[in-house]
């Protein structure tokens, strides 16, 4: 089993920057693909951003430019750098875990609240 452990997240003005981290225990593969998900009030939850085991990444086009994932492999740990926040990036933000054979999450974190505004 695998649990997930995020911290980073709160509010901050338009404009500024947050850094989301997540730490993995449990049996983590070199494999797995990490990622972020954010749900806004009233929305679908959405994939932000993606780093995979040869630390290529992608992400959704409205936080490209702005967004940068990255991991440190031996800590089973990785972060979201968020810059240049928006309103529309406010949501709770939820690390994952994918195993690399499947096409979805199959853990995730407890989500963290962002909040970018005046």
């Amino acid at each position: 089993q695998v649990q997930l452990a995020e911290s980073g997240g709160g509010l901050v003005q338009p404009g500024g920057s947050l850094r989301l981290s997540c730490t993995a225990s449990g049996t983590i593969s070199s494999s797995d693909v990490m990622g972020w998900h954010r749900q806004a009030p009233g929305k679908e939850r959405e994939l932000v951003a993606t780093i995979y085991s040869n630390n290529n990444t992608a992400y959704v086009d409205s936080v490209k430019g702005r967004f940068t994932i990255s991991r440190l492999s031996a800590k089973n740990t990785w972060y979201l750098q968020m810059n240049s926040l928006k309103p529309e990036d406010t949501a709770v933000y939820y690390c994952t875990v994918r195993r690399w054979y499947y096409d979805r999450p199959n853990y995730w974190g407890q989500g963290t609240q962002v909040t970018v505004s005046s």
